[in-house]
Formats: structure tokens, C-alpha cells, sequence
């Protein structure tokens, strides 16, 4: 499990189960040296630098310079089957409370027309580490606390290191193929893209990462993208390690980069049949949810809605994008599973916290029709 004290950055650090603030730096006209565990500066009137070293108690520093930063001292170390010392990087956007000057971010996805990024890092041989491009998101605007999204892009990764999950496939995106590793920390879901080959430099279009994800049922148009990042996770030396330049910019306006498919109610009352199979334990439960249509015509794209118990709440699903407002929940079929035949059925599956006895909904509408217990 990696960085799972990222909620201690910027906005502060626990020290004996408190909460303390640090101080944030200011704007860096010349080159600057933060050696404080979690201190930052601006850069360029428009990025934000930080050091970040939450994974180990031994000393980093970055000289910050007016397009990026380079490692100068790391002198932390963490076994390569754990979580790395630290990540130092520059962002665009919002990362608990310390949000870049002028920032339009968080925004929803639906309202982004472009989002575009330069990078280009400078490797050394010799350490472990990753260079790794972050993309956050979250289903509320928020500008704390951990995020239930992280795209992860890593450009080069040296040692015997590798990402949260397990590899689920590839994708071609920014003009090359890359490896897709999906799971979770602990604290927050990840889908990572993981190059064959360093890359030293890379400019692309963000917005089609994000949908890469939104079209692996991840997220949808709603949420909220909260920053871009670019840097490193060092587990052993780094020395020399830098980001030399950085550049992104969220564009809003235009037309949004999907819009929901179509949707056919069922002909006529409760054409429709659901199935929902729980499996409960303390604090936790999953389900699986079959539906069916039982009417005499197809459908052609399903959002099945229903409530769930006080003390419920969604953290995960497949096969479906699955989205929680107060108690009620929205499950809208993916590109491949949205046809329903007079017959047909689709199955799809979501896990969740819960506080209390466990209780399965009670009702259940596809379309806004509707629809019985099977």
C-alpha cells in the first residue's frame, strides 16, 4: 500500500494524534531550497512545488527553481514491497487546502472543453523510484482530504517496484501503449498507466486519461477534477532526480466531452425485474444486482435507481457507473452492457461501509419505471 499519509500534507501533520498546521511558503523569484518536511513555495506565479516527504523521518530537500525542482538531499530508504519516502512534485489545482494561485480547479468533468500538460523530468541511475504523473478526482468539489480517485502515470519506473492492484489491460493514449493497473489503497481507488519504456518528455491531452477512466466505470462526468501533479516516489537514493519543466491548463466552456446516452423507458408500469443479492459482515457488505427486462420491447441504455438504509454508503462497483446522493443511488450501464433485449438481463455489483444492521433496499425503478422483486 502506498501513501497512505498523503492527508497530512500541506494542510498539516499529526503529531501524537493531533492535528498541526505548517507553514506554506510563498512565491519563488529565485532558486529555493525547502528542506521542511512538508513545505512548498510557488513557482511561475502558477504552480505550487512541495517537498512531501510523508514515508520516512530521514531528511529531503528540493532546490526549487523557476519551472520545477530538483532532489538534492534524500536520504530515506523503504523496502520496495512498501510505500515509498515521499513524493515530491509541482501541481496545478487544489491538494488539502494549498490550492495554486489562481486555480479554476476543482471543476466538474462535464464542463472541461480541453485539459492539456507538459512535462519533462531528468533521470538518474543508480535509486528506486517512480516518476509519476497524478490526476485527482472526487465526486464533491472538495479541496481536502483525500480525493476517491488517483490516476497515476508513470513515465519511468526503476527497481523492483510496481503499482497498487493488479494489471487489468492496456491502453493507447497520448500516441503509445501503455500497461493498466487498477486497485486500491486503502484510502482511495487508483488506475494506474505504467510506460514499457522510459519517456523523458511528454505532452497530452489530460482530459482523454480522465476518460479512459470515466469509460472504465470509475467515475462519470460529475465529479470533480481537483488537481494535476507531476514528481517523483523515491524509495531508495534520488539525488538528482528533477522535474525541469511543468505546464498544464484546464479549459472550461464549449462542449462537454460526452453526454449521457439515450435512454428508452420500458413500455407501460413495471416492465422490469431486479434481483439483489447482499453479502454482509461488520462493517462492510457487497451486493449483486441483476435486472431484467420483462417488457415487450428493448432498452436501450438503463440507469436503475433505488434507496439505500440509513448507516449505507458506496465505495465501489463494476459494471455499471454507480454514483450516491444522500441515500439514494444511480446506476447507469457502461458502453458495452446498455442493451437490454425483451428477456435480457444485466448484472452489475457495488461494495460499501456500514454502520448498524445490514438491510437491502426495498424498491427499485429502471428508467424512472417501476420494477419487481425476482
Amino acid at each position: 500500500m502506498r501513501r497512505p499519509l498523503r492527508a497530512l500534507m500541506a494542510a498539516g501533520l499529526l503529531v501524537g494524534g493531533s492535528l498541526v498546521a505548517v507553514a506554506l511558503g510563498g512565491n519563488a523569484s529565485a532558486d529555493t531550497q525547502i528542506c521542511e518536511q512538508y513545505g512548498s513555495t510557488v513557482i511561475g506565479g502558477r504552480y505550487v512545488v512541495q517537498n512531501n516527504r510523508w514515508g520516512t523521518s530521514a531528511q529531503q530537500c528540493v532546490n526549487v527553481t523557476d519551472s520545477g525542482f530538483e532532489i538534492t538531499t534524500q536520504d530515506g530508504s523503504n523496502p520496495t514491497n512498501g510505500a515509498p519516502t515521499a513524493y515530491p512534485s509541482v501541481y496545478l489545482g487544489c491538494h488539502y487546502t494549498n490550492c495554486s494561485p489562481g486555480t479554476n480547479l476543482p471543476v466538474q468533468v462535464s464542463r472541461i472543453s480541453s485539459a492539456t500538460s507538459s512535462i519533462t523530468y531528468r533521470y538518474v541511475s543508480g535509486a528506486t523510484y517512480n516518476a509519476s504523473y497524478d490526476i485527482w478526482l472526487d465526486p464533491s468539489p472538495r479541496t481536502d482530504g483525500v480525493n476517491q480517485m488517483e490516476i497515476m502515470i508513470w513515465l519511468n519506473r526503476q527497481g523492483p517496484i510496481q503499482p497498487i492492484g493488479s494489471p487489468v489491460g492496456t491502453a493507447a493514449l497520448a500516441g503509445r501503449t501503455w500497461e493498466v493497473w487498477r486497485g486500491s489503497n486503502g484510502s482511495n481507488n487508483v488506475i494506474s498507466y505504467v510506460a514499457p519504456s522510459p519517456i523523458t518528455s511528454l505532452s497530452f491531452s489530460a482530459l482523454d486519461v480522465i476518460a479512459d477512466v470515466r469509460n472504465r466505470g470509475a467515475i462519470t462526468d460529475s465529479w470533480y477534477l481537483t488537481s494535476i501533479q507531476a514528481g517523483f516516489e523515491p524509495w531508495q537514493g534520488g539525488v538528482g532526480l528533477a522535474v525541469t519543466s511543468f505546464s498544464a491548463a484546464v479549459e472550461t466552456g464549449g462542449t462537454p466531452p460526452t453526454t449521457p446516452p439515450p435512454t428508452t423507458p420500458p413500455p407501460g408500469g413495471a416492465a422490469c425485474a431486479v434481483a439483489h443479492t447482499p453479502n454482509s459482515w461488520n462493517t462492510g457488505f457487497t451486493a449483486d444486482v441483476r435486472i431484467t427486462n420483462t417488457g415487450s420491447a428493448p432498452v436501450d441504455g438503463w440507469t436503475v435507481t433505488y434507496d439505500l438504509p440509513a448507516g449505507q454508503r458506496v465505495t465501489n462497483a463494476w459494471n455499471a457507473t454507480v454514483t450516491q446522493s444522500g441515500p439514494t443511488v444511480t446506476a447507469r450501464n457502461l458502453s458495452w452492457n446498455g442493451t437490454l433485449a425483451p428477456g435480457g438481463t444485466a448484472s452489475f455489483g457495488y461494495q460499501g461501509t456500514l454502520s448498524g444492521a445490514y438491510r437491502s433496499p426495498t424498491s427499485f425503478t429502471l428508467n424512472g419505471a417501476p420494477c419487481s422483486r425476482s
